[in-house]
């Protein structure tokens, strides 16, 4: 995958900061670009991808757009339904843990900004193995929790402390924060996931990479300690070994 340019960094960006304000805008942006990079690996038309946590459903939409048979599984019906409108047909409030579908039966299984929110994350990633097939490419991102959007809502002031992050946003807006540390967000890191990914026999690692990262995308990752806080959000690409 060739290093994506700044202006595609910078779209992202200002639609990232109205995503309370212009929700679908944000997110069919986010989708199209997603979508661009699983088929930087061929392209999804008449393949079985299997969205994991896709909220209300955009990424979703924007494989059946390109051609693909994809199906979203959500555990949560508030993030399914937040956006007001109907969720994909087809769609399943599933658990991301224990999936209902059979051994190998996606060509592409897809998980964008869920990992975080998961407490086991090796255990959410064995049930994407399992369910796609051999040879078959899993994607994952996640916001790991020293970037500066570690904290959701109440970042950069995680930097300090999740409980002062936390009561500090809620003093200034006046409402309760979404996420909670330990409850709905996980302080997972990238080189311990990296270490984990690697050591497992059932993938190969194709690509670990920032998914928002203008340029050097992959050099980023491989610097302990600076990755940390410069990957921001980590993108990895996995191929399912037979």
């Amino acid at each position: 995958m060739k290093d994506p340019s700044l202006r595609r960094s910078a779209t992202l960006f200002r639609a990232f900061l109205r995503e309370q304000q212009e929700p679908e805008r944000c997110y069919t942006l986010l989708a199209e670009d997603a979508a661009d990079q699983v088929e930087a690996y061929g392209p999804v038309k008449d393949r079985v991808v299997v969205d994991i946590g896709g909220g209300g459903g955009y990424f979703t939409e924007e494989f059946r757009r390109r051609g693909a048979l994809s199906y979203l599984f959500e555990p949560d019906l508030a993030e399914m339904t937040a956006s007001g409108s109907k969720p994909p047909e087809g769609s399943v409030l599933a658990d991301g843990y224990l999936l209902p579908l059979a051994d190998g039966v996606a060509d592409v299984t897809f998980s964008s900004n869920v990992l975080e929110h998961v407490d086991d994350p090796q255990t959410f990633l064995s049930e994407m193995v399992r369910v796609t097939r051999p040879g078959g490419l899993i994607y994952v991102s996640f916001t790991n929790w020293l970037s500066p959007w570690g904290g959701h809502e109440w970042a950069p002031w995680h930097y300090l402390g999740a409980d002062r992050a936390r009561a500090r946003y809620e003093r200034r807006t006046g409402r309760a924060a979404k996420h909670k540390l330990g409850e709905n967000l996980f302080a997972h890191h990238v080189g311990a996931t990296l270490r984990q990914v690697r050591a497992r026999d059932d993938v190969a690692v194709v690509s670990a990479r920032s998914r928002y990262w203008p340029f050097l995308a992959g050099a980023v990752t491989r610097v302990p300690v600076v990755r940390e806080v410069a990957t921001w959000n980590l993108l990895l690409i996995l191929r399912r070994c037979a």
